[in-house]
């Protein structure tokens, strides 16, 4: 902690900008760059695009990536005498390229100009990124530029741009050139690059009338057309000029568009650049490219496109925003997360097939694959827009057909779900991975994660509990927790001789363990998060059968094939399931975890700048963690995490242990000093434990570490591959779970504040049972309104700090937290 309270005081003395709206960049700095363009990437959960500057390439230093949710491709390489497929999620043609040239000078490159002023602001509750430079070129001619970028919120097929040149000391010719780059390659992770990286096959390009060109590409494997259109406009005040426009066709794969202007010293002249983008995948279009064309013929002018994008994201952060008095950094950056998250999963994925990447639509890091992040991710959507979170569970009902396969090819019952999921739902976790501490390929068994079916049954039954949707479960909820219960029993095998069910063969979270010391069969006995999700699940399913109407309860037995030995079994799981907790009440994370032996921490901090990726940092030494008691994350204490106290209680009384808040803190001690935080994650499970125990001091720094986590790229260089979305959405559940205490369960709003010290008053809404309420909370008094209309005698259930109230509705309620 003493290293932690160091980096917070680092924190608290960075320059973020003046606003909590905004990150502003005084300065061009090229080293921070690929950390810059992630951050500053604008997207509307159809496509984003990171925060390049528009006159770059890719390069060393830029790296101007388009991503389109659920686009992924299939491509093999063949490496250490095999050939291995990944499927990635595809960097599509570069739409935001557009530079200059001062009369017969060079192309202007920021890179290589004589800036003499720079700033780059994220506007966040806009949307927009803007960017102002004033450079002089080698004959002393000084030009300011000023561009704005958005990424429309309202209409997902457009992104538009808006370049401003203004000659301040010169009048001259300039060259404008704009381009479609269909050229780009998957490069935007370093490690991935000895993989074969070029996705994209031409299909047609051309123009369309005076100032509009397309390009279309498809990938080559997946087979999705692309087709991305342009139309250009150029402005001087409010004039439209209208010089002659040429368009430059370079290979089937790129296709831009050159004019030349007279530029009058002091006189501003935009270039309008509207783009429009469409997939073969895209409803209701008969031609991606005959759509895109069409969109972008009839757009508006910039000005009215940002006016319609701006009003879309005021209706976003009135539901979704978190106002914080007293904590200028905490506010800044739980507005960075909140932003990220929506352009991640928005309204529009009501019309998309996809799911919640890990790593957002901010980069290439993971291959866009999606993990278990969305356990962490779920309730900021539930609770503010369902259909979202709705949406994204249905990408998962989808593939229930190929989670069954997945089960069945393994030797077990029921649908399981893969570790890493791309377009299909098959198993994508790579077979081999390369560490960069020592440059070697070695076996990957992360795919033995089974935990995460659970975890997709886990936010299906959330889901319905928040919206109390029984169409829901029973269109699609019922069947995925179903039969992902028979998959967990299936797991567990009964042992006669302590009259126990085990498993084994498996990985938890924590992912450094990967198997015993000296075994050569991966994975592991007894992973003690595993057994208690699957007891968990097969209760939940067991509760799924008492709400279900009748005629659905016997249609889904009948369907599963589930018997009364079934049952009888499941129930016998859920009193007998193999925990090992020792005599000081330890939970063993794995049967064997005990035997290990224990790092040598205090050395390898002296050793080694970074010790988070401790597993790498060993293997490079010809060394494993297998050998260690070394957790890259939480693992045991993920399941305190998800559930109160109360509830996990039940579970352990129910196999026949004890547990209380006791032997949950000397749980959290005893992981807390052997885990090495190598997931940004696991910062997040005791962030929220140590508020839940009382640890004001943890709980406040470790949150810091959350909240910074991508904001400076704390790991170092993962950011800039794409952000982690899943610790962004954590974050918000932090301050809703801890600092708010704000619980939505059995129809009862629970509210129990405990703000940091430094935080005078929060303010949010959110959404439970049809109903906004908002809410205010200071260290004096709660108040709320549940909005509806004034009905007489109609209440709303809200317990606060443990008395239960009867609010009315429509009018606001005010709760003092002084005790008597």
């Amino acid at each position: 902690m003493k290293k932690l309270l160091h980096r917070y005081k680092e924190i608290r003395s960075m320059k973020v900008g003046s606003s909590t709206w905004k990150l502003v960049y005084n300065h061009f700095e090229p080293s921070q760059e690929s950390l810059r363009e992630a951050l500053c990437t604008l997207g509307n959960g159809y496509f984003a695009t990171r925060g390049a500057f528009p006159e770059a390439l890719a390069s060393k230093i830029h790296y101007p990536g388009t991503y389109i949710t659920g686009l992924y491709n299939r491509l093999g390489t063949h490496i250490s005498d095999r050939t291995v497929f990944n499927e990635d999620i595809v960097n599509c043609p570069n739409w935001i390229f557009l530079t200059f040239k001062i009369g017969d000078g060079e192309w202007f490159y920021p890179s290589t100009g004589g800036i003499i002023f720079f700033q780059q602001v994220l506007d966040m509750r806009r949307g927009m990124l803007i960017r102002r430079i004033r450079f002089r070129d080698h004959k002393g001619r000084r030009t300011f530029i000023e561009t704005e970028r958005i990424v429309h919120m309202a209409d997902p097929h457009l992104g538009a741009m808006q370049y401003i040149v203004t000659p301040e000391n010169y009048s001259e010719w300039v060259t404008v050139r704009t381009m479609f780059d269909g050229t780009v390659l998957n490069a935007g992770v370093e490690r991935y690059r000895q993989l074969n990286s070029k996705h994209w096959d031409p299909s047609s390009l051309g123009g369309f009338g005076k100032n509009v060109i397309y390009l279309s590409m498809r990938t080559n494997h997946s087979k999705i057309e692309v087709s991305q259109a342009c139309r250009l406009r150029i402005f001087s005040g409010e004039q439209e000029l209208k010089p002659s426009i040429k368009c430059l066709i370079k290979g089937k794969e790129r296709i831009g568009q050159e004019f030349k202007i007279l530029l009058n010293k002091r006189q501003s002249y935009k270039i309008e650049k509207v783009v429009s983008i469409y997939t073969s995948r895209d409803k209701g279009i008969h031609s991606p490219v005959h759509s895109a064309i069409e969109s972008t013929h009839n757009s508006y002018r910039f000005s009215t496109l940002l006016r319609t994008h701006k009003q879309a994201w005021g209706k976003l952060w009135r539901r979704f925003d978190i106002q914080i008095e007293g904590d200028d950094f905490s506010q800044k950056a739980l507005r960075l997360h909140i932003f990220h998250l929506l352009q991640v999963a928005s309204v529009h994925n009501s019309n998309i097939d996809s799911g919640f990447p890990a790593r957002g639509l901010h980069g290439e890091a993971y291959r866009g694959h999606i993990f278990w992040d969305e356990i962490f991710a779920l309730s900021f959507f539930d609770l503010h827009i369902p259909e979202i979170s709705k949406a994204l569970l249905l990408y998962r009902c989808r593939r229930i057909g190929r989670a069954r396969e997945a089960a069945k090819q393994a030797g077990y019952n029921g649908a399981m779900f893969p570790w890493q999921s791309a377009s299909s739902g098959k198993e994508e976790t790579q077979v081999i991975h390369l560490n960069p501490m020592s440059g070697t390929w070695g076996p990957d068994h992360s795919h033995l994660q089974r935990h995460v079916s659970f975890a997709v049954a886990y936010n299906v039954w959330q889901h319905y509990k928040r919206l109390n949707d029984l169409n829901f479960l029973i269109s699609y909820g019922a069947e995925l927790i179903l039969s992902v219960a028979q998959f967990g029993a299936s797991l567990a095998k009964y042992d006669s001789r302590d009259g126990r069910y085990h498993t084994e063969g498996l990985v938890g979270p924590d992912e450094f363990h990967e198997g015993l010391p000296g075994s050569k069969k991966p994975g592991l006995k007894d992973n003690a998060y595993t057994n208690l999700m699957i007891v968990w699940t097969l209760l939940k399913a067991k509760e799924v059968f008492s709400v279900l109407p009748e005629a659905n309860r016997l249609r889904f037995l009948r369907k599963l094939r589930i018997d009364n030995e079934a049952l009888m079994r499941w129930e016998e799981i859920t009193r007998k399931m193999n925990v090992i907790i020792n005599e000081e009440g330890i939970i063993s994370q794995f049967d064997g975890y005990f035997d290990l032996e224990e790092l040598d921490w205090d050395g390898y901090r002296k050793r080694y700048e970074n010790i988070e990726r401790m597993d790498r940092i060993l293997k490079a030494e010809g060394d494993s963690p297998d050998n260690y008691k070394v957790s890259k994350q939480a693992d045991v204490l993920m399941f305190f995490y998800l559930f109160p106290l109360q509830e996990t209680e039940g579970i352990f009384k129910r196999l026949g242990y004890n547990l209380d808040k006791n032997i949950l803190r000397k749980n959290y001690d005893y992981y807390l000093k052997r885990t090495s935080h190598g997931s940004t994650l696991s910062k997040v499970v005791f962030c929220f434990l140590a508020h839940l125990l009382g640890r004001s001091k943890d709980n406040w720094l470790l949150f810091q570490q959350v909240l910074e986590s991508d904001l400076n790229d704390i790991q170092g260089d993962t950011t800039p591959e794409g952000i982690h979305a899943g610790v962004m959405a954590a974050s918000v559940d932090i301050v809703l779970r801890g600092f708010t205490g704000v619980r939505t369960f059995e129809g009862i709003i629970r509210i129990n504040p405990n703000l940091p010290e430094n935080w005078h008053k929060i303010k949010l809404r959110f959404f439970y049972k049809e109903r906004w309420s908002s809410l205010i909370i200071t260290k004096q008094h709660v108040v709320i309104r549940i909005q509806g209309p004034i009905i007489k005698s109609v209440t709303i259930p809200v317990e606060v700090n443990g008395k239960l109230l009867q609010l009315p509705i429509g009018r606001t309620s005010t709760i003092s937290l002084k005790k008597k």
